[in-house]
């Protein structure tokens, strides 16, 4: 591969990682506002929400209990989210 050429794939590389950082974050604020206004949800609600998977939505409900945004609670067959 000639050298330009490997800098536009980190360029393509680079673009695409920020982009899908921006929209990780654009959902985390969104599911933060809607667990508030549901006082506490289940990772369906939030895939509802959103329109994605439930797989989708667990990851971004994970990132937030990480960054001390949301709390999880597990019950029997379900687990709870809610905001700290």
């Amino acid at each position: 591969m000639c050298e330009q050429s490997l800098y536009m794939n980190l360029h393509i590389n680079i673009v695409i990682s920020l982009t899908t950082k921006i929209h990780m974050n654009i959902h985390k604020d969104k599911i933060v506002a809607f667990v508030r206004k549901g006082k506490v949800v289940t990772s369906s609600d939030v895939a509802r929400f959103l329109k994605v998977s439930w797989n989708t939505a667990e990851s971004y409900l994970k990132d937030l209990v990480i960054d001390d945004k949301l709390e999880r609670i597990k019950k029997k067959g379900v687990t709870l989210w809610m905001v700290k």
